[in-house]
């Protein structure tokens, strides 16, 4: 059984590659939305064309940016969304919703700190994980049987 998994959310930490190299070995599939943070914010402008004011900036490059992420998600069967600990991903949040609105399994990746602030997020979860690791041996368990050692 392979897994599509969809990893969502913060870009400024290595929590990415820390789940990838962990699920070396399972039958996973791994998607993101784009992680370069530059390319991420001026694709809207640089694809078609400048905006002199930073909300229709923003407003393009966030529209292309979610015809991928709504791919990723749409396609995934589970979803990984992390919320770091420096920034406020309000995207984050989004693709949360959006995944759970799709029935998809959510998987949070979030700190003690802001479990009040997430509660309805971690709600739709399916399971909050604090740690890549955790994240890990949840689709190890999941798609092997196998608990961690």
């Amino acid at each position: 059984m392979t897994f599509k998994v969809y990893l969502s959310g913060e870009i400024h930490t290595d929590w990415r590659e820390q789940i990838r190299d962990g699920a070396a070995g399972l039958d996973v599939e791994f998607d993101s939305p784009v992680t370069d943070h530059d390319a991420s914010d001026d694709c809207g402008v640089a694809i078609l064309g400048a905006e002199p004011n930073k909300f229709w900036h923003d407003h393009k490059g966030a529209k292309i940016n979610a015809i991928r992420t709504r791919k990723g998600i749409e396609e995934a069967d589970v979803v990984v969304v992390r919320f770091g600990e420096k920034y406020k991903q309000w995207n984050a949040a989004f693709d949360a919703g959006y995944a759970a609105a799709l029935g998809k399994s959510l998987i949070v990746l979030s700190q003690d700190e802001h479990q009040h602030a997430l509660k309805e997020v971690h709600a739709a979860a399916l399971a909050v994980a604090q740690e890549p690791g955790q994240v890990v041996d949840i689709l190890r368990y999941v798609l092997t049987g196998h608990l961690p050692k």
